[in-house]
């Protein structure tokens, strides 16, 4: 098969390799799209990934090839989503059913070979069964739209709120939409310049430019999605007293509270969260179960957030176009094996 073999920093090859091994309570995916995440970006480019060499790509979706276990046959042929998250099941938090914080994951896609490849190994316990009616791209896409979903279960944003959301990426947009659906009276999306107004819009959600902190209006609830220190500054100035605060975007590097920040955070009494991946409990009542609905149902349309698809002999095109910002994007898409 061929497959995006990351090597080392910056030495991606597109090789021929083995079809992975199926143990038992394993499947065999064919992948039919897998969407490039910004965390891959940084992997690809700067920063690596935990080992090498490693196939990269936690997003995607496809039909179940083969299983390493005859009972596991109904899901042959079966077009699936896949939660990339491989919980070690003996942690506390995995007693609690808290996957998504367990202590020694495993994942598919940075810690095992993921999906930028034209096949890959998953455990059945991951896999999400389809509808025919959701297309492959927009179940590729079920991963990020778990993650803003759980963002907003975990913010708990409230019937009525006047919510921000700083980031113009997928995830920021979705979560906007998720916010909607759970009785915001008004969301916008803030970035920092037009290039996102028509995407965003487009999405239901109001736009607003805002270049730094003082800019930014009052809202109660500000979701900041982009992890630098001055988007974490720019939202808790945009917090009113007494609001909430909730980080979800990876940090670029470290972030510091300077004393003037820290005070707003006091003096305004506000509540400060984080949010991490989403909750799967491999049963009909997860995060992902409810996206998958959301989209069949037709509640929200992830489609209009694909701004680029790139066949799988061209995925060096859309890393390179997101790495050096070479066009306005919002998902880059893959399609495999057509």
């Amino acid at each position: 098969m061929k497959a995006y073999v990351l090597h080392a920093v910056n030495d991606l090859h597109y090789d021929e390799i083995n079809i992975p091994e199926c143990p038992k309570g394993w499947a065999i995916i064919k992948v039919k799209a897998a969407g490039i995440c910004s965390s891959d970006i940084a992997r690809v480019f700067t920063k690596g990934t935990y080992h090498f060499p490693t196939i990269l790509g936690h997003e995607f979706s496809g039909e179940v090839y083969s299983v390493g276990d005859e009972k596991d046959a109904v899901f042959v042929g079966k077009k699936v989503g896949v939660f990339p998250l491989i919980p070690c099941r003996e942690c506390p938090q995995c007693a609690e059913k808290h996957y998504e914080m367990c202590a020694n994951y495993d994942y598919v896609g940075s810690r095992r070979d993921g999906g930028y490849a034209e096949y890959v190994a998953v455990p059945i316990w991951n896999l999400l069964e389809l509808p025919e009616t959701i297309s492959f791209t927009s179940a590729a896409m079920l991963e990020p739209l778990s993650v803003a979903l759980h963002a907003i279960k975990i913010g708990g944003v409230k019937k009525n709120d006047n919510v921000a959301i700083i980031g113009t990426g997928m995830i920021g947009i979705s979560t906007g939409q998720w916010a909607y659906k759970f009785g915001a009276r008004k969301v916008t999306v803030i970035g920092r310049n037009e290039t996102k107004r028509e995407l965003v819009e487009k999405c239901g959600l109001e736009y607003a430019i805002c270049s730094n902190k003082d800019e930014i209006s009052q809202y109660d609830f500000v979701l900041e999605a982009v992890g630098t220190p001055s988007a974490v500054e720019m939202a808790v100035s945009g917090a009113i007293p007494g609001g909430t605060v909730l980080l979800m975007g990876n940090p670029s590097g470290d972030i510091n509270f300077s004393q003037d920040l820290y005070w707003r955070i006091l003096r305004k009494q506000l509540v400060l969260k984080g949010t991490w991946n989403s909750a799967y409990d491999g049963t009909n009542s997860s995060d992902w179960t409810e996206a998958v609905a959301a989209i069949a149902n037709n509640e929200i349309n992830v489609e209009p957030l694909i701004s680029h698809v790139f066949k799988q002999d061209n995925l060096m095109d859309g890393l390179k176009l997101m790495q050096e910002h070479a066009e306005p994007y919002c998902k880059v898409m893959t399609t495999w094996n057509n």
